[in-house]
This record gives C-alpha cells, structure tokens and sequence, in this order.
C-alpha cells in the first residue's frame, strides 16, 4: 500500500491510470488500489474533506494551517471511523496484528549479529533531539534516479509473496486486514512529513519504471471508476498555483513568480537517444527549456536546498589578475582556547625488582620447561567452543628446541645454512591455531632469528595483502613458517605451487609441525643470553594510509614490557587467563603469549571463528576454568551480552581483571556498563573492569589496576565535542546533545613517563586543559620501523619541548598515536586516535564519534551496524568526511535514503561538520581485516579508485566545500576606448591581430579565375579537358565504383537542369533542397542547379533507423514559410537510383550550437574567392590528388567536396566516411595506395582510426600500407583542435611511416566556412601552454609544459590568404591585446552574405556580418565567427620572411559557462571527466539554473555507475573549482554528436529536462 507524493512533472488527470495531480512543484499520484481502499473504508463526503484539508497540510507553506489545527480538523473527521484502531490494550483484541511481538521476536534473533560497540542511549537522545529541531524546517531533498536495472537485487525481492489464493476469507482475517489499512491510514494522514519524504522518494525511477507502476490492478480500477472520478475532481480542484518555467537563479534571494500557464505534455518515454537526433520529439518548451518534468522539479528541490544557509559561512579569499589565492581562514574569535597551565610529565611507579625474574624470556621458557613440564601452558579449543588439546611447558620447550635446531641446522648445508642469527622470518598460522604459532614463536627466539608474525594470506586481492608484501621487503624476510593445514589451504597455481602474492617478495615456505622437525643432538645447546638491545620480533602496524610497517621490539624491552604487566596487573604463578585477542600481535601478544610463559600462566585461547559461532564461549572458559584474568574487547562484551539468555549458570566471580585492551575507544564505556549491568548478577563487579590504552610503538601505556572490593571508581569525564573538536577540554554543562563520556584507562604503566604534546608541528607540551598526543619514555617499548630510519626518527626520538622552545629534557619519547589527556589523580583519559582524526576546517573530528552518531540515527534497519567506515579524503585544500556503510539486503531504496538524510542532519548538528560523501554497498562487499573488522585504508582506496560499486549514494559538496574562492565580479562595460588603449601600450601589448597573404592579381594563364561563377568554369573544363578525372567515389573495398571527368559532370548536370525546368517547373532564382548520399550525383546536381539557375540545398538524407534526426531541417523550412505543412512541394527522380530534390531556397545550411539551424547564403564571388584562397594555401594544381574522406553537407567538407576540384582542376578521391565503418582501413589503405600528399577527414573518422585500428599497426604495415607520402593531413572542424587525438593518431601510425608534422587542423565558422587551414609552404602548427586560471579571467598567461593547471592548445592552421582576423571583447567590442581572450572576428571576401532572412530576426543580420568595431579601425566591416580565441606572434617566420602570428580556438562564445562570474569552457571540464574512471566513455556539460550538469556515458558494468559520482565531483572540484549539481550516468551512445563529431550538448540538455534520457543513475548533489 503506497501513496506516492511525486516529484515528477505533473500529468493530466487520467481516469485510465488513475493518475490525480493538482498543480504545485509537485504532483499527487494515487494507486488505484489505495483510491479503492480509501472509498472501501470511508464514505466519499469524508474522502471529499480529508484530501484537501491533507494537501492544505502539506502546502501549508503558502497557506495559514498549522500542525495542530490540522490534527484537530482530521480527528473531528475520522472519530467516527477509526476508534477500533486505536485500542488502549493491543493484546485484547484476538485478531489484532502482534505488531511488537513480532519485532521483539526480530530484535531477539538478529541480536547475535547487531553491534553495539558505538551504542549510548544518552547518545542516542541526543541524536534524536537534534533530529528533532530539523522536523519543522526540513525540506524535501531530491531523490536520486536509479533505472530499475540499476538496483541491487536484493533477497527480500527475491521472496515469494504471501499467499493470496484463498478464495475467501474468515472474518478474522478480514478484521486484521481492515486494522492494518486503518492504522496505516491513520498514520499516513497525521504525519504531514510523511507525505513530504514520500514526494522525495516516490521518484526514485526512472520515467519508463514510474510509467508501468502508476497503471495498477484493473479490477480494482473498474470496479471504483465512478467514485474514483469523484475524488479526482475533488483533488483537482486543490490547486493553489503552478509551476514558473523560468529557470530560478540560484544565486538571488528574491523569490520566484510561480503563477505561469501550465502546458501538460503527454508521457512519452524515449529510450536511449542515438547520435544526431533532433530535439522535435521533445516537449513544448518554454525558452527553449522545458517548462515542467520530473528532473526541472527535482533540481528545483536542489534550488531550494542550497538556499539555505552554509555553516560555517563562506570565507572571504582574495582574487588577483591571474590566480585565485585560496587562504586560511581566520579564527573565529570565539573559538575555545587552553587556558591552563603547562602540563607537568607524569611518571609511573617505579618498576620493581624481583628475585626469581629471569634475565630473558627464553630463559623463563626453560626454567618452566624443565620444573613445571606437565604444567599446561595453553588450551586452544575447536570450532565448537570446547578443548581440542593442551600444550604443556614441558612440550612447549621441547617442540621449540627441536624447531630452534631444524631452522639453524638442517635447512641448508653446514657451510652455507639458510638461516643466520639476526635473519627475519615470516610466521604465518591461523588464528585457531595458537599451539603452532607458540612453537614456532619460542623456537625463532631460542635459534636468535627475528619472527614476524603476519595473518594468512587468503587471496592475492586480500585487503592490505599488498601492504603485507611491502613490510616483508622492508625486513628482508626470505623464509615463512607455516603448519601443514596452514599450507594446504593456501592458494596455488595450477603447477600447485604457492601462488606468488600481490607486491610479496619470493620465499620460501618451512613446515613447523613435529614430524617434520629434528631432534637436537646432544652436544646442541641452545644460546640463552641475557636480554639485551638486540632486536627479539617485529610487529606489524597499519597506518592511516594502510601502508603496514614493522615495528622492532628489543629483548630488553620484552622483558621489561613483561615485568611491568606483571608488576600493573599483579600476575602470579599458576593463574588462569581467557585469551579473546589476536595472538599475534598487541594485547593478544604480550598478554598471552609472553607475560603468561615468563609467570607459568595457563592461558585458554578463544578464536575469532569460535567467537562467531558461539559468542559466549569466552564467558563458559571463565566459569569453567575460574580464570582470574580475561583479555577481551568491547566487541566481546557486547556479544556476549546478546547471547547470556542461551547460558544462565555462569559465574565471573573468579575474575579479578577483566581487561578491556580497546578502552582507549571513547565509546567503550557504553559497552562496558552494559556487560556489567547484565553480568553483575552473575558475579561480576565494578572494580574487576579494567580498560587499557596502547600502541604498537609504546606497548601499553596504562592500565586501570584491579581495585578492591567497594573501593569507589573514578569519575567519568562529560566533554563538549565542540571543545573537543578544537582541541580544549570542556566540561559540557549547556548542551547535552553533543556530549562525550569518556572514562580513564588508569595510571602510566611502571617505570614509565609521559607527557602530552601538540599532534601538528613542534612536539611543544601542551597545557592542563588541551587535547594532545600522548608521547611515552620507557624502556618497554618499539625501538624503530625496521628498514626505515627516515620514518623512525620522527616516532620513537621524540624530545618535548616547554613554550618557549627549550627541550624539557634529553631523554627520548615515544609517539603513541593515542590523543588524550591527564585528570585528576594524574589519571589517564584517551579521546581518539591519531589514524581516527579527521581534520576538516582547522577542526578536529574522531571518526569514532562520527560512526556512534550515524548509528545512534534510529531506527537501523537500513545498514549492518558492525560494518561502517568513516575516513577523509582531500579535496579542494581540505579534508572532506566521507561515510561508507554496509546495506542490509532487504532494505529499499527510500529507507536508505531517508536514513542517509537524517544521518546528513544529525551529524551537521552534533559535530557541526558537513559530510561530503555518503555510501551505502551491497552487503559482504566493504574489504575486511582478518578478525573481520572493516579494512578502512582499503575501503578508502577503492572509493578513490572508483572500485567501491556503492548501491546508494549521497553527495553534499555544496553543503561542506566553503573555501571556494570569491566569486568573481565582472569589470563594468563602460570602460572608455582610450583607457583601454593606453592601458595596452603601457603593458607593451600589441592589438591581437593577423592576416593572411594576399590573393594577388590574376594570372593571365590561369584561365579559371576569369569566370565568375563556378558553372562557368566547369562548362570550361569540359571544352578544353574534357578527359580529366575530377572526382573518383570508393566504396568499402576500396574499389572506385564511379568517377566523373569534366565532360561527364558537364553532360550529367545539364541532364539534371532539363528535368528541373521541364518537370519541376522551377524558376530562376529558386531554392532547391538536394538530398542525397555522399557521392558524385550530389555534386552533379549542384552544378545542375547553377546552370538553371537556382540556389543549390545540401541536406542530409534521413536516416531508416532515425527519422527523427531530420526534424530540425523540415522545422526550418516551415519556419521560414517555404514549405506548407499540408502540400509538400514536387519529387523529381534524377537517376536510375532513386534520390530526391525537395524544392526550397537555401544555399547551405549549417548547425550552430545553439539548437536553431540557420540558413546562410553565399554568394557567387565569395565562392570563388574561397576556392582561389585553398588553391593557394594548398597549392592545388590540376596534377594533384587530394582525399577527401568526411560528410559534405556544409561548412568546409562541402566546398571541399563539391566546388574544389572543379575550380582548381585536381583530383578528389571520395571515400564516404560510413564506408569505414565495414572498412576501418580504407582510408589509410587508400592513401598508400594512390600515394596521396593531401587528405581532408574529420575528427569522427581520425577517432575511429586511431580507436580501432590502434592495435593493428603491424598488420598494416604487413598489408604494404605505408604514409610517408602524406604532407599534410588536415582535420576539418569547427571548434577547439583535439590536441589529444592528432597526437594520438601520429604517434599510432608513425611506424607506417607518417610524419607527426603531417596532421593539423583548420578552422571555420558560420559567418565564414573557411578561415585557417594549414598550408605547405607555412610554418608547423605551434603548441602553446596557457595556465586555466587565467583563462577563466579571459587572460592568456603562458606558462612550461606540466605547470600545475596548465592547458594545452594547438594553433588551428595557417591563416588563409585574403583573410584578416582581430580578437574582440565581445560586449564592448572594442580590440584587446595579445594577451586577453576575445571573440574572433574575420573580414574577408570569402565571407557569407549572410542568414536567409529570418522574420523578426533581422538585427541578427547585421550584428553576425556587418559589424564594426567600437573604436580603433571603425570603418572596415567584420563577421563576428561566435568563437573565442587569442592571437600569438611566435618565433616562426611566414613564406613572405615576416614572423608568423598564430591564432588559436579556445571555444564557442555560446556554449562557454557561466559560473561564479568565471568563463568556464566545456571541454576543459569534460576532458578532466574523462579521465576520472577507466569507464567513462565520453562526457558532456552544460548549465541549467545555475547548476552545473554533468552527462557521463558508462561503458562498464551498471553496478559501476553509482562509482562515477564522487570522482566526477572530486575531479572538477579540484581541477576546476566547480561544485558539480548533477551527475547524469548514461549508456554509451547517449550523447548526441553531430557528422563532424561535435557535440551537441543544447540537445543533450533538452533531452535530460523532458526525462527522455532514460539515464541510468542520476544524483543531484547538495
């Protein structure tokens, strides 16, 4: 049962699909199934009320309704109907839904797998206080799209529904039915926030999704139809207002005009959107927008959210010409500071001396080994929690020994043994395997080699398996021990070796068992020296990077570390200890593996897989074996607190420590309280509770000692998290919703002495009241990270120093990672960790603190509260909080966004800190530890990585990235001329312009520039050469399958001119449409159309598949009032093929980027003027070949194609390029083949080469095909060179011998097809490298290649001759200097004459053609090209001596963004886009009130799109300071591009807003 508040755009009422929508921002869709319960339970009076006063409610915004007046009207009206389901007893009703027995029954059987570690229930208050102050000013945050293929198949999809094929029903379940719809009801109606969060998440599908679900059950919808009609008028009529069309400024604060006529447009649902397609089977528009559709809503609920205030607010930066300086805030002067004293070093008891301590461990080993032998050392138990076997200290020496003389002595030769003293070696044992890794750890230390115990390799993609291996090269460890068991289950290759690791270095595997071992001789005696500085083992440790180094421990310091845990915790002989920790490494270690042995400790191991299937078993060791000391964690006490009701005869009295080694954790103490509140009847008291702090640098820190029976514990500590993320101490006393409790962790362990330092720079002490690093002097401890002495200086030989810089001493300190401070009592207290810390805004936030506030968010039934991840990433100058948790299975997506909203605002208001990043994955996908916590270094490499494949996602870069710079404010246009000009001739500037060479005079022997008009020169050529071949057409095979000589293109045009006069009954001057495909009937009837007379069309033929893609064409010609939409004007069949000529009068027509298709005329002599003006810089002559392989339907391709070789007489080899697409070779084949010097193609088909023919160079060259003939070879286009792509295409086909100096690019425009274009005679095209920044500010700045925000750029081809260009400053249009970026106007004789007069339009005219400047050279008329470029003077000389000024494209005037007062080029943006992820196929951007959309085609897998929205906006963020609003995810294809390859992004946009897109994912970014 789902009533859906939509976002959608709103649709007409439709009693088919029961579709109700009254016209706000949003739009009501009903079920019928729910319409037909609402009438079924109601009667249709009270339906008529209760619907308008709910949307009165819920537009309370525009109206005088409040809550409680709401609440009063709606009980009036349902206490008739509804007192049966408000029943005080819940159980006295028979038949009643056992609503809450059923979750008691849920929460009790998924107990065992819930984790509590972070849980507080004062915490917990305090979110949902917080919470709480958000429900009135909430706002409906847009949910993201997800395409119904796109979501994550759940289990809980998966299942069979309930049983519906009961062909009655008993009158008890009929009551329970009814009770369940009523109290849904009821629930439904009285919260108005749940209709406003199921507007949000209702549109949650795509536009085809929303479309199948609205149709409903249609016997539910016939049998109500009338009614339903009756509830639909009455709905109808709830309207207060429509929807503005007009795209709101995001930027003002001025409210928008809602009131506009509202135009439903029918729902159509277009999949896909094919190359080139048309904008006609969109929507109406409004302003060439959409005025209503799902997505417009939607972003206008971004629009809404964004309004709100930032916090903190946005920091003032300064803006120089050239950079943005982004600079430090300053401090709030209201920011806490440490007000104490400086802090005096604490110092530990003095470790005590003790008679019968022995001089090292090994020698303890030994004593116990030979006295006590049949006492048991350890107990390690099988999977089902009971004893598999004990190792006793008899056994334990005699194993050790025999490994001790097998590494020494029989694993090499007597001369060259494998193994040396001071050798590293490798120990790698399952964690329920303690016995063999004791064994193997004794026998290391009696044969004096170094162990290193590492977890077991599982895969070559274990997470941190990588960092495993680096740690291994670090020690130079050669050799890994192992078990038998151990070695089987380890991966192999198909040759069944081991298989070789990811980043390991090459060893070699031991076996340690028994029978595999050799009994010592006699006269072999172990070396059991004094403890001394020599290294005993290394422990591994992760940093926050993940990267895993090896920290050496010293024989002294093991010893010593062993003493004064005897010494805190008062260990004696014969004890009994439950260990619950990794044995080999921290707690687990030292605690059961070294202090034991040295005290003859019988210690009982439980492994993490025992832990899992029995998570008592730990707490049955204790009964059992009355151990006196336990090691544990506080996930061990919270599971088994979860499990005590399986097991009710234990008994902890026998405990006197419980020690809990991650009490450092601030949020321990909530654990803690709970296990005692459940435990202390079974024995366990206040005082046996003993939480540690420690680190694998400074071992333990300190411990609270086991105290006696009824002694008082300490007080806790109630911190302000403000203060505490500044780095104060302050006792929260005003609000408690974000408090901290923390409780100590005891006195500094003996013999030690500590001080608390400053984290960032100098190690300054800090005061009584400050936050700081706990920095450790003691002989037990990490003497350094083996082999990396760089690292280790900086840890473990620190010296504090006072305020004024003096060191407090010249002992050495150990850093420990642990941040805290000393209270009273010279008490320790820990706040976090250093790896933990996320600084964000010169603020300090725990991730710890950030994990407990997102699950103290209730209810959780969206994500496993275990398996959550909080780290930073950088982005922008700052660290941004990113969260990553893992989603149950049977969780839907508007749960999970709901939960993702409130976690947003829970942690806004108890940390003041905005999150950036938000992810929910799929289930058993986060990288795990090997004890099964989350792998967060990893987890934070494949979110950077884009490897994460999250199911659900939130981004909120405008609500947390305030250090953007000040936006910038644009200069007044009324800056006078002359300011201008001696601002340029102070500078040294020179006014940014260029020419080309002069046509020159006419040639007496050049008999074609006599004729004026192109059919006269044909007509010419037919008489004085008839024979020549001007133009040859391949097909696929390379075969030319017609060919045209002067007479033949004569004789064949005339054909077509009769056929026109006699059948077409067409007059001079005329306008004739000539749709054909590319090849020689096409030019022959252009010339047809010159010698009757007319004025020649190309137009593209449309395509079979794609009949939508000619739209735009027939649009124009209706536009213009040539054709009548009724009476299409004659077909006249002019071959034996069929093909058409649609009469019209249009010489060209040309697509501009801005969605309208504008029609230019050219005349007769700019025609010749362009042909002479290409002849020249070609220098084409009749004895030339050229190759033309690209669509002549306009601009430059079709003068090229059609005009050219009739002008100049040459020779042009035709090759359609939709030929390549059977043929990928052709063209190149075709160029080695007739040796070709010159070649025009377009950057579709230098693409196509270079992506499919890129790895078939050799075959190729095999084929003969070889391009050292190629001079020049020209790119055809009309926008910015593809620098990326000419360089790719020369550097692929340089081994068939093509020069990289062949490939340049031309350049034309609208208003003149033919302005740059790269010549024999001329200089190379130069490379230039300009800085972004400054371009943003319309300045060239050049700087080095591979300076930071650098831009390449490629000059587009060698000014024309007769052409003479000037960069312009497009609003006061007045000339820059060299140095500043401006529109490029042109002024030639090749220029258009201009648009076919366009009605209303005839403004445009002039300001495209003839136009002058404001100042300067105000008489000469230019063409302004709508393109931005700058004019450089390089080193080069021209053919005429002079130096060569070089003009270079940057974009269109159009298409550039508008952001932040900044000039932003799409391009730019789309190239960093495509570079962010190996799956992003191509990228496009546009701007939609005054958010920036990103459109990315996803090549991969779908379950990668969701992958691709945080790199996009961490790309743009970074490279260009852009908050991205929307990420589009689409499949590839999607993005419309034009014949020449370029994009066509004002489609792309129209398609997104009309919801014709059908996009994969579509996030919308806060």
């Amino acid at each position: 049962m789902k009533t859906a508040l939509s976002t959608a755009r709103p649709f007409s009422c439709n009693h088919r699909k029961s579709h109700l929508s009254f016209s706000l921002s949003f739009s009501v869709f009903v079920p019928p199934c729910f319409l037909s319960l609402l009438l079924a339970l109601f009667p249709s009076p009270l339906i008529a009320e209760l619907v308008p006063l709910t949307c009165l409610l819920f537009t309370s915004f525009v109206c005088d309704i409040t809550q409680k007046g709401y609440e009063k009207k709606r009980a009036k009206l349902l206490a008739p109907f509804v007192p049966q389901t408000q029943s005080k007893n819940p159980t006295s009703n028979p038949n009643a839904v056992p609503v809450a027995a059923s979750r008691q029954h849920r929460a009790h059987r998924s107990g065992g797998t819930r984790d509590d570690r972070y849980r507080s229930d004062i915490h917990t208050e305090a979110v949902q206080a917080a919470l709480a102050r958000h429900k009135e000013e909430k706002m409906a945050l847009p949910m993201p799209t997800k395409r119904r293929s796109a979501f994550v198949q759940s289990p809980a999809e998966n299942c069979t529904p309930p049983d519906t094929s009961s062909a009655s029903e008993d009158e008890g379940s009929l009551r329970r039915r009814q009770a369940a719809i009523s109290a849904m009801l009821a629930q439904n109606l009285q919260s108005p926030e749940y209709w406003i969060n199921r507007s949000v998440q209702s549109s949650s599908t795509s536009s085809s999704a929303s479309s199948t679900l609205s149709h409903g059950d249609g016997k539910t919808h016939n049998h109500s139809q009338g009614q339903t009609s009756v509830l639909a008028d009455v709905l109808a009529h709830t309207c207060l207002g429509t929807s503005s069309s007009v795209p709101p400024d995001v930027t003002s604060t001025v409210p928008q005009d809602r009131n506009s006529s509202v135009d439903l447009p029918p729902n159509i649902t277009v999949r896909g959107m094919n190359r080139g397609q048309s904008r006609s089977s969109m929507m109406d528009t409004a302003g060439g927008v959409p005025a209503h559709s799902r997505v417009s809503t939607k972003i206008q609920q971004l629009l809404n959210t964004l309004k709100r205030p930032k916090r903190p607010p946005l920091s003032e930066f300064f803006l120089d010409d050239f950079e943005e300086i982004v600079e430090v805030p300053q401090p709030d002067p209201n920011t806490p500071r440490p007000e104490g004293r400086q802090m005096i070093p604490v110092k530990g008891e003095p470790l005590g001396v003790v008679s019968n301590w022995p001089p090292a461990l090994q020698a303890a080993l030994a004593r116990w080994g030979a006295t006590q032998a049949k006492s048991p050392a350890l107990t390690a138990l099988d999977i089902t929690g009971k004893p598999l076997y004990t190792l006793t200290y008899g056994k334990l020496w005699s194993r050790s020994l025999k490994l001790a003389y097998t590494l020494l002595n029989k694993l090499g030769t007597k001369n060259e043994p494998v193994l040396k003293p001071g050798d590293r070696v490798a120990l790698v044992y399952p964690n329920s395997d303690p016995g063999m890794f004791w064994v193997a750890f004794y026998g290391c230390l009696l044969a004096e080699v170094i162990p290193v115990p590492i977890e077991v390799p599982l895969s070559r993609k274990d997470a941190g398996s990588q960092q495993i291996g680096f740690l291994l090269g670090s020690c130079g460890v050669g050799l890994a021990l192992t078990s038998e068991v151990c070695l089987k289950g380890l991966p192999k290759t198909q040759n069944g070796e081991i298989m070789q690791f990811k980043g390991w270095p090459l060893l070699k595997w031991v076996v340690t068992d028994t029978k595999y071992l050799t009994k010592p001789s006699k006269d072999w005696q172990p070396h059991l020296p004094t403890a001394n500085t020599d290294t005993a083992y290394i422990e591994y440790k992760a940093s926050k990077e993940g990267t895993v180094m090896g920290v050496a421990v010293s024989k002294i310091s093991m010893l010593t570390h062993c003493q004064a845990l005897t010494q805190a915790c008062n260990y004696c002989e014969g004890e009994t200890l439950v260990n619950v920790l990794d044995f080999k490494k921290d707690s687990g270690l030292w605690h059961g593996v070294l202090t034991s042995v040295m005290n003859r400790i019988h210690t009982i191991s439980v492994p993490y897989s025992v832990m899992k299937a029995c998570p008592l078993s730990w707490v049955q060791r204790v009964h059992v074996h009355k151990a006196r000391v336990a090691l544990v964690k506080c996930r061990d006490l919270h599971w088994a607190m979860m499990a005590h009701r399986d097991q009710k005869d234990t008994n902890l009295s026998s405990l006197r420590m419980l020690i809990v080694a991650d009490g450092a954790n601030p949020w321990s103490v909530s654990s803690c309280d709970a296990f005692l509140n459940v435990f202390q009847s079974h024995g366990l008291t206040p005082e046996m509770i003993c939480p540690c702090a420690s680190s694998p640098e400074a071992m333990t820190v300190a411990i609270r000692r086991p105290g006696a029976q009824g002694t008082p514990l300490p007080a806790r500590a109630v911190l302000s998290m403000a203060g505490l993320s500044h780095g104060v101490i302050r006792v929260n006393t005003e609000d408690k919703n974000s408090a901290l409790t923390v409780q100590d962790v005891g006195h500094v362990m003996p013999g030690a002495l500590m001080c608390i330092v400053k984290p960032d720079g100098p190690p300054m002490l800090c005061k009584t009241d400050e936050i700081g690093e706990i920095v450790l002097n003691s002989r037990a401890g990490g003497t350094m990270y083996y082999g990396l002495p760089g690292v280790t200086k900086n840890t473990f030989e620190v010296i504090p120093v006072n305020s004024g810089g003096t060191p407090i001493g010249d002992v050495p300190f150990k850093r420990t990672g642990l941040l805290g401070f000393v209270g009273p009592g010279s008490l320790v207290f820990v706040v976090g960790k250093i790896e933990g810390l996320l600084s964000v805004s010169g603020r300090r936030h725990n991730a710890d603190d950030l994990v407990a506030t997102a699950l103290a968010v209730e209810p959780v039934k969206t994500i496993y509260r275990g398996r959550i991840a909080v780290f930073s990433v950088t982005v922008f100058y700052d660290e941004r909080v990113v969260i990553v948790a893992e989603q149950r299975p049977d969780a839907n997506e508007e749960d999970s966004f709901q939960w993702m909203s409130r976690v947003l605002q829970a942690i806004d208001s108890i940390h003041q800190v905005g999150l950036y990043c938000l992810a929910l994955v799929p289930a058993n996908t986060l990288p795990k530890t090997p004890l099964g916590g989350i792998h967060v270094s990893e987890t934070k490499q494949h979110f950077l990585e884009g490897s994460l494949h999250p199911c659900n996602i939130l981004m909120c870069p405008h609500t947390c990235v305030t250090n953007l710079p000040k936006p910038r404010q644009k200069q007044p246009v009324g800056v006078g001329p002359a300011s201008i000009m001696v601002g340029n001739l102070v500078a040294g500037k020179r006014i940014a312009q260029a020419s080309g060479r002069d046509l020159g005079l006419i040639d007496d022997q050049e008999q074609s520039r006599k004729h004026q008009f192109l059919s006269e020169a044909l007509q010419w050529r037919a008489q004085t050469d008839p024979d020549q071949v001007l133009y040859m057409l391949l097909n696929a095979k390379g075969v030319a399958v017609s060919t045209a000589t002067c007479s033949q293109l004569h004789k064949r045009a005339e054909k077509i001119t009769a056929a026109l006069l006699e059948r077409g009954g067409i007059n001079t001057g005329d306008n004739v449409v000539l749709l054909y495909p590319p090849g020689i009937d096409l030019i022959a009837s252009f010339y047809g159309c010159l010698y009757a007379g007319c004025i020649p069309v190309t137009v593209r033929p449309p395509h079979p598949q794609n009949l939508a893609a000619t739209l735009p064409t027939k649009c124009c010609l209706q536009a213009a009032g040539c054709v009548n939409v009724k009476t299409w004007p004659n077909i006249i069949d002019t071959g034996t093929e069929i093909k058409y000529i649609y009469m019209a009068f249009m010489p060209i027509v040309e697509r501009s980027v801005s969605l309208t298709l504008l029609i230019l005329c050219i005349s007769h002599s700019a025609v010749n003027a362009l042909c002479r003006s290409i002849k020249l810089q070609c220098e084409l002559y009749s004895s030339r070949q050229i190759a033309i392989c690209m669509d002549p339907y306009c601009g430059l391709g079709f003068v090229l194609w059609c005009m050219s070789s009739v002008y100049s007489g040459h020779q042009s080899i035709l090759i359609p390029p939709m030929e390549l697409e059977t043929s990928l070779p052709l063209w190149l084949s075709t160029l080695s083949q007739y040796k070709i010097r010159d070649t025009f193609c377009s950057y579709s088909v230098m693409e196509l080469c270079t992506k499919g023919l890129g790895t078939q160079t050799e075959a190729l060259k095999a084929r003969g095909v070889n391009l050292s003939c190629v001079r020049s070879c020209v790119v055809i286009a009309e926008e910015r060179p593809r620098l990326a792509l000419t360089q790719s295409f020369s550097k692929l086909f340089k081994d068939l011998g093509l020069s990289p100096r062949a490939v340049s690019t031309a350049f034309g425009a609208r208003v003149n097809l033919a302005i740059c274009l790269q010549g024999t005679a001329g200089p190379d095209p130069s490379t230039v490298y300009v800085d972004m920044k400054s371009l943003r500010h319309d300045r060239v700045r050049l700087v080095e290649r591979g300076a930071p925000q650098s831009l390449p750029l490629m000059e587009s081809g060698t000014i024309l001759p007769g052409v003479r260009v000037i960069i312009v400053n497009p609003e006061t249009r007045g000339p820059l200097g060299d140095s500043h970026l401006g529109e490029i106007w042109v002024n030639s004789p090749h220029n258009a004459s201009g648009y076919y007069t366009i009605y209303g339009e005839e403004s445009l005219q002039g300001d495209h053609f003839n136009t002058r400047l404001s100042f300067g050279d105000t008489e000469t008329l230019w063409a302004r090209t709508g393109y931005l470029g700058f004019v450089r003077r390089t080193e080069l000389l021209d053919a005429r001596g002079d130096r060569h000024d070089a003009l270079f494209v940057v974009g269109s005037l159009d298409e550039t963004l508008e952001l932040r007062g900044l000039r932003y080029h799409p391009i730019d943006i789309e190239t960093s886009v495509s570079r962010a992820h190996r799956s992003i196929a191509e990228s496009a951007v546009f701007t939609w009130t005054n958010l920036l959309v990103v459109v990315v085609e996803l090549s991969g897998s779908e379950q990668e799109a969701l992958d691709l929205v945080p790199l996009v906006t961490n790309v743009v963020l970074k490279e260009h300071h852009l908050i991205v609003g929307v990420v589009v995810i689409v499949d590839p294809g999607v993005i419309p591009i034009n014949s020449r390859g370029e994009k066509q992004r004002m489609h792309l946009r129209d398609s997104f807003l009309a919801d014709q897109l059908d996009p994969i994912y579509v996030a919308y970014n806060m």
